[in-house]
């Protein structure tokens, strides 16, 4: 029995220390552990207690100011004062809370389903707008009535503004919310609500330097997010200033003569590039879309048959008409097929092939030469030319001049024309180039089509001597404005003095087709071109009866106005092209607008415009 005890005794104590062993070690192991936590490892650990208890934000900075070349504001950020809602502040009741709401500020059924989402969506915490842009009566309203509307509050920031509304909006553009493909492709600072991007013109086409670069507020918070206090605040960089090289005053005036119209004008600096106005009609209020177009606004923008969001002067496509007739005169020139003196008979009409062409002036002009010519803005003189010419010299002289290529403007959406050819007939329509084609060609219709910019490109490189400049809104600070910034043409100075010699009797001569433009402001004098182009195709039939007048026909089917200016006729400096959809005639309708913005244009003109401000205005 003692040596049974013994044993047992000894297998207790064997157990004991076992135990004992067992203990030392996780004791060991844990001591360990929390060594390597607290001690190796204190500084990972602490820094992501921080992180959890730290939050950084970002911050919208304002974006940048747009002015116009005398520092005149064209697009500014204002107060925005908007309502949102905090749900967990609803007392349990949203729907409360928003009926109350209703009360004072009228919701739509769509504003009521965006805000219920948004707040399924969001922590009860965070703040959802309910409308942005408020008046100052509809906050004040809302601020009265707080005790009646558990969870709503009012919130401060930066709203895009334009004073100039429609005058401007075609070239300012607007702004608006990213898309989902720009918020995926684009900076974290897109994902901001309620932050805005540029969408069309200048907005778009300057938005990395409009918009900005963000900052950053960092603020602690609590388990579940909330914020508890504020710790730091970056403000960030806003948006750079912009000025433009418009000038406010002449896009006033164009837009006072154009805007019973559906057209375009716009007027460059023949040496710079500038762009001293461009203006498209009809337009529309930027405002509307930074505070929200209803349903029935957005649809009347797009069925409109004049189209009012679409910017005419990059984008419409026109057949230039009798404005493209000294490109005609200058292939036929510089090919030698005519000469200053070359006379042709004009009769009203000629054949050609099986098909006769026909002269705007049905009893016909005689004999012209080619001042004449242009100056009466006769037909057969230019059906005949074409035809010497032949299309290849005629669309190599017209690419030179620009048609059928962009310009290069610093604004999105323009469009390139079309200049043909055989080539391009042959390959696009799968027909043969006919003798025919090349006399439409020579007035300016059939397939070639060109933007009103364009047209004021080639009326620059007629004004100043055979240079194509590059129009440009936004110029440097060190261009000279009395230099030339455009790629010579090397043409004959002989003959660009002559076409300019035709386009001072077009307006100046008693026999020409503008004399309606003449001005006369201190001497200074204007030349220009006319433009007629028919939308509806004149049937044999049509002609015999006796075609109805332009007045008569619906506006949809009456001809094309346009009309091309360069200014003063001694020493220009300004170019202008303008279109009248559906105007009638190039003479009755386009040309009094363009003759009223020379004449402003003029009349502002001291010793020639000067250089654009660089203002130094924030963007705050």
């Amino acid at each position: 029995m003692a040596t049974y005890d013994g044993d047992k005794g000894k297998m207790l104590t064997r157990r004991a220390a076992l135990t004992v062993g067992g203990e030392l070690v996780m004791s060991a192991v844990l001591m360990g552990r929390m060594y390597y936590l607290q001690v190796l490892e204190a500084d990972r650990y602490k820094t992501l207690a921080e992180e959890n208890r730290i939050s950084t934000r970002l911050l919208a900075p304002p974006r940048g100011l747009i002015f116009d070349r005398f520092g005149k504001p064209l697009a500014e950020n204002r107060q925005n004062f908007r309502v949102q809602v905090i749900s967990e502040q609803t007392e349990g009741n949203l729907n409360a809370t928003l009926e109350a709401l209703m009360k004072i500020l009228p919701l739509s059924d769509g504003e009521i389903q965006r805000i219920r989402k948004e707040v399924r969506r969001s922590r009860n915490f965070t703040p959802v707008t309910i409308r942005e842009n408020l008046t100052w009566e509809e906050m004040a309203a809302i601020q009265l009535n707080a005790p009646d509307l558990p969870g709503i509050i009012i919130d401060e920031g930066l709203s895009r503004f334009y004073p100039m509304k429609e005058k401007f909006a075609h070239l300012i553009g607007y702004v608006g919310a990213p898309s989902e493909a720009e918020i995926e492709k684009g900076p974290p600072l897109l994902k901001l609500p309620g932050f805005y991007v540029g969408k069309t013109g200048i907005e778009l086409q300057y938005e990395n330097k409009l918009r900005g670069k963000e900052g950053t507020q960092r603020v602690e918070v609590n388990a579940v997010g909330r914020v508890i206090r504020e710790i730091e605040r970056d403000e960030g960089t806003p948006g750079a200033v912009l000025p433009l090289s418009i000038d406010m005053r002449l896009q006033n005036i164009a837009y006072e003569k154009m805007k019973d119209y559906s057209g375009s004008a716009v007027m460059l600096d023949i040496y710079t590039g500038e762009v001293l106005l461009l203006m498209s009609t009809p337009s529309f209020n930027p405002n509307s879309f930074t505070y929200g177009l209803s349903v029935d606004e957005w649809k009347d923008l797009t069925t409109n048959p004049k189209n009012p969001l679409l910017n005419k002067v990059l984008g419409g496509l026109y057949s230039p008409g009798s404005t493209f007739k000294m490109v005609v005169a200058l292939a036929a020139l510089e090919a030698g097929v005519v000469r200053p003196d070359t006379k042709i008979n004009c009769s009203g009409h000629v054949v050609i092939g099986n098909h006769r062409f026909h002269c705007w002036k049905g009893s016909g002009h005689g004999d012209l030469t080619l001042r004449e010519a242009l100056m009466h803005s006769c037909d057969i003189y230019f059906y005949e030319i074409a035809r010497r010419t032949g299309i290849e010299k005629i669309s190599a002289m017209a690419r030179r001049f620009g048609f059928g290529a962009v310009t290069g403007i610093d604004l999105a959406g323009e469009k390139a024309g079309l200049m043909p050819t055989r080539r391009w007939k042959e390959l696009v329509r799968g027909e043969q180039w006919l003798q025919g084609d090349t006399c439409n060609t020579g007035i300016g219709q059939g397939y070639v089509l060109a933007t009103p910019l364009q047209l004021a490109v080639m009326a620059a490189a007629l004004a100043n001597d055979g240079y194509k400049v590059t129009p440009r809104l936004t110029v440097p600070e060190n261009r000279n404005p009395n230099e030339h910034s455009g790629i010579a043409l090397n043409l004959s100075k002989a003959h660009l003095q002559l076409m300019r010699e035709g386009m001072f009797d077009v307006i100046n001569n008693p026999k020409g087709t503008a004399r309606v433009a003449k001005i006369d402001i201190n001497g200074k004098l204007i030349a220009g071109k006319t433009g007629t182009t028919q939308v509806k195709r004149i049937t044999i039939k049509e002609r015999e009866d006796g075609l109805r007048s332009q007045d008569e026909l619906p506006w949809e089917e009456r001809n094309h106005a346009l009309f091309v200016a360069f200014g003063p006729t001694e020493n220009p400096r300004y170019a202008l092209s303008v279109v009248i959809e559906h105007g009638g005639g190039g003479g009755t309708t386009a040309g009094p607008v363009a003759r009223d913005i020379m004449a402003e244009a003029l009349k502002l003109d001291p010793a020639f415009r000067p250089t654009y401000l660089h203002t130094k205005k924030t963007g705050k």
